[in-house]
């Protein structure tokens, strides 16, 4: 076979260089056409497919019409390099895929800046929430949590003190974990015992999501320093694991223990706020991520982004609070409607 292939190739060449030797139109259209009989001749050996005379080849993969396709852009740039660059400007990603994201507008009609989350994403948090609404330790495992919680935070005041954005920075970085983490495992567990999870493994990565917004925007307000930064990859590692382990030998724990962290947060933010009023801390505007993020007034100041920071904590501490009393019940988190949307 392989001689007969290598006979194919010699003859096309001696037939294309005689063809080519014509110099006439036909004689470059009867050239093309040798070429194209050899390549069709040439793919045949390898599928089967007789048609015409020719073995035809289904062609799987999509290079010659991306080849094609680059060539008619060069073709295009060369004619019109003005055209060429601006239009390299306006699509900032080409996909071999044929994926980009569609034209995205705000209400106004300005165009949307982000891709870290979507218009359809954002909302006007529920500032009328209870923020002195606690949980009282009832049991062993309530009580266990309640100090676990009140024993972590006397090392971060000790750090930390009243810099509060950096404070908040830690924070974020860690409150966004136990929401994954819990997301994670129930994914899993749907998958392993083919039961629907009722909503509340959406629920949890709503609330990572939720705290990871937090430290997106304490980040466009609060530069950590290298030691700072170096903190949190370790706190961040050592909690994550402990609270992948804690949450597969006790969920109701895991919730228990988040939620009191939420209400330390809240107290966190509360100070905070009393700073800003106080003028020991800048009431600076807005990052233009918070106010699209959270919908609030082009004018709006630091204090907005705290109040629905704080907002959005005390509805996570009321998630976690609520997902443990299911568990202190007997039951697994599916059979109670999950809280969807309730940042």
């Amino acid at each position: 076979m392989n001689r007969f292939v290598v006979r194919s190739v010699m003859r096309g060449l001696i037939n294309g260089r005689s063809y080519c030797s014509g110099g006439s139109v036909g004689g470059e259209l009867a050239y093309r056409s040798a070429i194209v009989g050899r390549s069709l001749q040439l793919s045949g050996q390898q599928n089967g497919v007789t048609f015409g005379g020719f073995e035809w080849r289904r062609m799987m993969s999509s290079a010659p019409a991306s080849v094609e396709k680059a060539t008619s852009e060069r073709e295009e740039k060369s004619e019109n390099p003005v055209a060429g660059e601006s239009k390299g400007k306006e699509v900032v990603t080409s996909s071999y895929w044929g994926i980009s994201r569609p034209k995205i507008t705000r209400e106004d009609g300005t165009a949307w800046p982000w891709n870290c989350f979507m218009p359809w994403e954002t909302y006007r948090a529920d500032l009328s929430i209870d923020l002195k609404k606690h949980h009282k330790p009832k049991n062993f495992i309530d009580k266990f949590a309640y100090r676990t919680v009140k024993i972590l935070r006397i090392p971060t005041d000790i750090f930390f003190q009243r810099r509060y954005g950096c404070r908040a920075v830690m924070l974020e970085t860690v409150a966004a974990v136990p929401g994954m983490v819990g997301g994670m495992l129930l994914h899993l567990k749907s998958l392993r015992k083919f039961q629907q999870s009722g909503g509340w493994i959406k629920a949890l990565l709503e609330e990572a999501e939720n705290e990871r917004m937090h430290l997106m925007t304490m980040i466009e307000l609060v530069q950590p320093k290298w030691y700072e930064r170096l903190l949190v990859l370790t706190v961040q590692g050592v909690f994550f694991n402990a609270f992948f382990v804690l949450y597969m030998l006790s969920p109701k724990l895991a919730h228990r223990i988040v939620g009191y962290l939420e209400e330390e947060a809240i107290h966190s933010y509360t100070e905070y706020l009393k700073d800003i009023e106080s003028g020991a801390i800048e009431n600076v505007p807005a990052p233009a991520i918070a106010i699209d993020y959270w919908r609030l007034p082009k004018d709006a100041r630091l204090k907005d982004v705290i109040t629905v920071i704080r907002a959005d904590e005390a509805h996570h501490r009321d998630v976690n609070h609520f997902a443990s009393d299911i568990h202190f019940q007997g039951k697994e988190l599916r059979e109670a409607p999950a809280p969807l949307g309730y940042h």
